[in-house]
């Protein structure tokens, strides 16, 4: 079977998840219209963690045609508040039981370093970082669920970007968690270019560890150019003439990353991040998906 490709509604975000003005059910139905085998979530979508509400959630999503490749959770792991590092724990691996419910085994749990506070030292947020992850694996070993350490900017609902935001921080990162069955790397190309790294660089590091993707694409506004954007380096917001756009109409070698993941032995999904400008484009970067999976992953 080819590589699956599965939606999240960025565009809906601060809808579903923050204001409460659409819910999940209604995201479901919606995304009925799109060329998707499957729909990330995100642990903001959800108004109760009651089994039978998840149940409900994962119903609809089984009516609706489509599994659950992805939860997308955002734990505060570098927090300098000891207490508070160990709820993040605690709510991470209810988070991991909350993936087995809703997708089943082999599920990717998304989780982040957490923030880049001011007066967490380099040293210090590591050690934190991968000392939460770790206690969160035998979660994750015990119910079949796979944690992926996205390269990510800074989760919308935080005060501070991603502490392991840029690549040197991000791989030492994952170098400390050895486990590659139930842990690996969540690859966005797009938060690389945000942060100011090379994706491609980037994804050759990682490779061997990529268990799920994100597939979006950014572009440059008329007159700002690269060297504007890695100046910005991502660490204090997004640049302001960095936009969402149709995947493979944007800064990202698509070619290069469907390349290198091939070459990898590449088998998890690719989840798209798109619909900031309209339904109609997230429809037209699944079908571009479409054809790279068609591409590079010939009958697999």
């Amino acid at each position: 079977m080819p590589l699956k490709l599965s939606a999240f509604p960025k565009c809906y975000l601060d809808r579903i998840a923050g204001e409460r003005s659409m819910s999940v059910f209604e995201w479901i139905e919606q995304a009925k219209q799109l060329d998707a085998d499957g729909l990330e979530m995100y642990e903001g979508f959800f108004t109760s963690l009651d089994p039978g509400y998840l149940d409900s959630v994962a119903e609809a999503i089984r009516g609706a045609g489509f599994e659950m490749p992805m939860l997308c959770c955002s734990p505060d792991f570098t927090n300098p508040d000891a207490d508070a590092r160990k709820r993040a724990v605690d709510h991470e691996i209810e988070m991991v039981r909350v993936t087995r419910r809703l997708g089943g085994p082999g599920t990717v749990c998304r989780v982040l370093s957490g923030q880049r506070y001011p007066d967490v030292s380099r040293q210090e947020g590591l050690e934190w970082a991968a000392a939460c992850i770790t206690a969160v694996l035998p979660a994750a070993r015990e119910t079949g669920v796979i944690l992926g350490l996205e390269n990510h900017y800074k989760d919308g609902f935080w005060k501070f970007p991603e502490f392991a935001q840029k690549k040197d921080v991000f791989l030492d990162l994952v170098a400390m968690i050895p486990d590659r069955t139930n842990f690996g790397v969540q690859y966005d190309p797009s938060n690389a270019v945000v942060a100011g790294d090379d994706p491609i660089e980037l994804l050759k590091a990682v490779a061997g560890r990529v268990v799920s993707m994100h597939a979006s694409d950014r572009y440059l506004e008329p007159g700002a150019t690269l060297d504007d954007l890695k100046q910005t380096d991502g660490t204090i917001g997004y640049f302001s003439k960095l936009r969402h756009g149709v995947t493979g109409k944007g800064l990202n070698d698509y070619d290069a990353i469907f390349g290198t993941l091939a070459a990898a032995g590449y088998r998890g999904w690719v989840s798209i991040e798109d619909g900031m400008n309209g339904m109609g484009e997230m429809a037209e970067s699944l079908a571009f998906l479409r054809r790279m999976v068609a591409r590079y992953f010939p009958g697999k």
